[in-house]
């Protein structure tokens, strides 16, 4: 494990120390065998294969923690699904959001084309065997299986996301776009519109916002990166279902830039 990887781990620890059932999923899945592997071997699709950015298991734990952070701001204003809907608590949609959030790219290794079906695919098993670990009633533990799987299947941008919960995932994924790391694949190597925007990225911050609940602020050296906020973000932002309570703020070297777009 890389020096950032385990800063991630005991970050998304301290952070779930009080989310004892999302804890131990973040325990499980850190812990599966196959999992890891799926992970490493999506990544090898991703990165040597198909020649795209990263995949692989820092994305998943920046993606993770991100959607921590975004959850716990939301549901301060939106009631995620399975409470308004009286089927589980809010520790339950955190424990959906994370969960999903985790697992939704290791279809890649199948390929790039329907990864977020092949992630259904794939994680469904592991995931009814991991869940009667921590849920003992199996009406609950299907309805977070449906949530988890849902929230992977949507966090493509070209699902329409259905609950809260899926929402975040999307976001969560969206939001990993700085120094590099973008949500679009971009070629390895390559000059072009992709690469140049990923790169201009800095910094996203998650914040509690001003006049929407959510608010997510994308620093940038130079305004290149804002092809990547609108054809990524901004993409999942709108089939998100959760547009109206985000907003979305982007500095260039300092000097805000309006994104009107979106609204």
């Amino acid at each position: 494990m890389s020096t950032k990887e385990e800063e991630y781990v005991q970050k998304i620890k301290a952070k779930l120390s009080k989310y004892p059932k999302v804890l131990k999923m973040f325990e499980l899945l850190e812990n599966n065998a196959k999992i890891q592997a799926y992970i490493a071997a999506a990544n090898q699709m991703a990165v040597t294969r198909l020649g795209y950015n990263d995949h692989g298991r820092m994305h998943s734990l920046i993606a993770s923690n991100n959607s921590i952070d975004i959850f716990e701001i939301l549901t301060e204003s939106v009631t995620p699904n399975l409470v308004k809907e009286k089927l589980g608590t809010y520790e339950d949609s955190l424990l959906v959001s994370f969960t999903a959030t985790y697992l939704h790219d290791i279809g890649h290794v199948v390929h790039r084309v329907d990864h977020n079906f092949w992630s259904v695919i794939l994680a469904t098993p592991i995931l009814e065997e991991l869940l009667t670990q921590i849920y003992g009633n199996i009406t609950l533990r299907t309805h977070i299986l449906s949530g988890i799987v849902h929230g992977i299947f949507t966090h493509d941008e070209s699902q329409q996301s259905l609950t809260v919960e899926a929402g975040i995932v999307k976001l969560a994924d969206g939001t990993d776009i700085a120094e590099g790391r973008s949500r679009i694949p971009y070629s390895l190597g390559k000059v072009d519109i992709h690469s140049v925007s990923a790169l201009a990225i800095k910094e996203v911050h998650i914040l509690k916002g001003e006049t929407r609940p959510l608010k997510i602020l994308i620093e940038m050296e130079n305004p290149a990166g804002i092809f990547q906020v609108e054809y990524i973000l901004g993409r999942k932002l709108n089939t998100s279902g959760l547009i109206e309570y985000v907003d979305l703020a982007v500095f260039v070297n300092g000097k805000e830039i309006q994104l009107s777009h979106f609204y």
